[in-house]
């Protein structure tokens, strides 16, 4: 049986997210050395391009992820995390978030995370996101790995 996963936009400065936020740091913290706050420290939540969400299951939260711009069309997916594996919650997410962007006017999304970071790697590509040359802040990081995805096609 599949639990019911219901996605809610809100902002990320909101108390009740604040714990997700954290585990997110943690874990990046302890699994990479670095918790990747800097990378989201210009949020801009009353911007309707600034798109962030939690996912809860049983009234928990138990996931989160965010589009911003990058450029005009070009959103960025950033803090995506989920608390449990193989429940469907980063796929609920992620798509979620692409319909957002799709709805808000961005053709492409783009993401970064670590090479290390072999879940995540396999996860973006089984959601049909490619590899890309590393943009902006990442492209003289070799531990950076960036992806896009072209949202014309679910048009």
């Amino acid at each position: 049986m599949t639990e019911n996963i219901s996605i809610k936009i809100t902002n990320p400065n909101n108390e009740k997210v604040a714990a997700i936020i954290e585990e997110l740091s943690a874990n990046l913290y302890l699994r990479f050395g670095s918790d990747g706050r800097n990378s989201f420290a210009d949020w801009e939540h009353n911007n309707p391009k600034f798109v962030f969400v939690v996912a809860e299951i049983n009234n928990e939260i138990v996931g989160c992820g965010a589009i911003r711009p990058i450029k005009e069309n070009i959103g960025e997916v950033k803090r995506m995390y989920s608390k449990y594996p193989r429940k469907r919650i980063g796929q609920t997410i992620l798509s979620f978030l692409e319909q957002q962007a799709i709805e808000i006017g961005y053709t492409k999304l783009v993401l970064e995370t670590r090479v290390k970071n072999q879940e995540a790697t396999k996860f973006y590509l089984n959601q049909n996101y490619k590899v890309i040359p590393n943009y902006g802040k990442y492209t003289d990081r070799p531990e950076a790995i960036c992806f896009e995805k072209s949202l014309n096609q679910n048009l």
